[in-house]
């Protein structure tokens, strides 16, 4: 997964209610200009209270945008109760643009395929063999990124929803939330793995658009805000041609469920609780989609012995597993009609219950690729439950015929035209993968 859009994503979610909300702060009467240091809720010459005189029909030129971006900053203080460190330079650019840097503008060849990650996707039943991981991702991302902050650049660039220079209010401060966290905090890290991306991502993102929604609400209950411009084309999980459906499911993942971790913590002690996640990240999405379950509750290590024979071989990637978790398991039990669960509940039978997993691709040097993916559950019927499930999206989805017991062929109708061994013991399910029946045995062999 492309881990460093991750983390700058701000993304429209339709359809997704926003989860119960404190009233935004009040704040007490100020003076003119701040006495002293500098003030929080006050930058560059505006208090959050503070009209700008801007036109906006034609876009903002560049001190309009200037003079807008600095009220935002300070209404973000107000808000979160936290203070910028520096004022951060924002640049608006069209989405033709946008798709031009990322490299999605449909006229090259696209991104390379990433047959490690294609394989990860693949155990997912979320992106086939027709279309590579890399290039499903670029192209989601291409359709709904809004904007996104650079940590190594210290800088934003918000896409416009138009063909001028307009600003939505809400991408401008969900983008200076991420800044201001750069700033106190530091976005630099990375995650080894999917669903420890997703889970750092549920605070990340569950920040900045819990931040959105009390700027929002003010909007409507003090303050003077901007109107926000009307969108041209998809936001992304609209239908978009360019849009994988279940892959985006996993993508906004923590800006549908973040916000509900976050109330959670400032309800039982404040914007310091919120804050101190930042110094121990959640360690799976689980505990981000059930935050009770943070931060005592930690995933098994879940390890895979290598069983396979000379013809075929682990990938020379560090890491050389990954763990895709509760959320993304989500994503394909509701993508491939496994449950009637809303699609940002993130609250399915056949995925609550994850206890740990590990993907390990495997490829036979020969552009041939497969997998084992090995995990463990809170219980037996949870395990069965997922098993059931997973075996159920195979037959009633892919096609799927079942030459003996456990074992499932998906015809070449399918992007998934594969065979597959699903076993479950206990409350452990193991999944092989590979092009034939015949290399069923050859990727993991049955333990002798």
């Amino acid at each position: 997964m492309r881990r460093e859009l991750l983390v700058a994503l701000a993304l429209v979610l339709a359809g997704c209610s926003a989860p119960a909300l404190p009233g935004p702060i009040g704040g007490p009467s100020h003076p003119e200009t701040p006495t002293g240091e500098d003030a929080i809720g006050w930058e560059d010459g505006y208090w959050y209270d503070d009209p700008v005189a801007v036109t906006t029909e034609d876009g903002l030129n560049e001190s309009e945008l200037e003079a807008v971006t600095a009220r935002t900053m300070a209404r973000v203080e107000q808000l979160r109760g936290l203070e910028f460190e520096s004022t951060v330079p924002v640049e608006v650019i069209s989405r033709a643009e946008y798709r031009n840097r990322s490299g999605s503008g449909g006229g090259g060849a696209g991104p390379p395929r990433d047959p490690w990650n294609d394989q990860v996707w693949e155990s997912l039943l979320l992106i086939g063999e027709d279309s590579g991981s890399s290039e499903a991702i670029d192209d989601t991302l291409s359709t709904a990124v809004q904007g996104f902050y650079s940590p190594s650049r210290d800088e934003i660039v918000v896409v416009a929803p138009t063909e001028t220079p307009a600003v939505d209010r809400r991408t401008l401060a969900h983008e200076l939330v991420h800044a201001l966290q750069d700033q106190q905090f530091g976005l630099n890290g990375s995650a080894e793995t999917q669903d420890t991306q997703l889970a750092r991502d549920g605070i990340v993102e569950g920040d900045a658009n819990y931040v959105e929604a009390l700027y929002e609400r003010r909007c409507g209950n003090g303050w003077r805000c901007l109107d926000r411009p009307e969108r041209g084309g998809s936001s992304g999980g609209g239908g978009g041609s360019s849009v994988n459906e279940g892959l985006f499911t996993v993508i906004i993942q923590p800006y549908a469920t973040g916000p509900r971790f976050v109330d959670t913590r400032r309800e039982s002690g404040g914007w310091d609780a919120v804050d101190t996640v930042y110094e121990d990240y959640p360690d799976s999405t689980e505990q981000v989609l059930h935050p009770e379950k943070y931060p005592e509750e930690e995933p098994v290590n879940v390890t895979v012995r290598d069983r396979s024979n000379d013809e075929w071989r682990r990938f020379d990637h560090d890491p050389v597993a990954d763990t895709v978790g509760e959320a993304s398991i989500f994503a394909t039990m509701y993508h491939n009609n496994q449950t009637d669960a809303d699609r940002y509940s993130y609250d399915s039978a056949p995925s609550v219950g994850w206890g740990g997993d590990t993907v390990v691709p495997y490829h036979d040097g020969d552009g041939n690729g497969g997998y084992v993916w090995r995990s463990t559950w809170d219980t037996e019927e949870d395990a069965r439950e997922f098993a059931r499930a997973y075996r159920a999206a195979l037959v009633d989805e892919h096609g799927a015929t079942q030459p003996r017991q456990n074992v499932y062929v998906v015809p070449d109708s399918s992007p998934f035209e594969d065979a597959f061994h699903v076993v479950r013991r206990g409350d452990t399910v193991r999944i092989v993968n590979g092009p034939t029946v015949e290399d069923l045995g050859e990727i993991h062999a049955p333990a002798g």
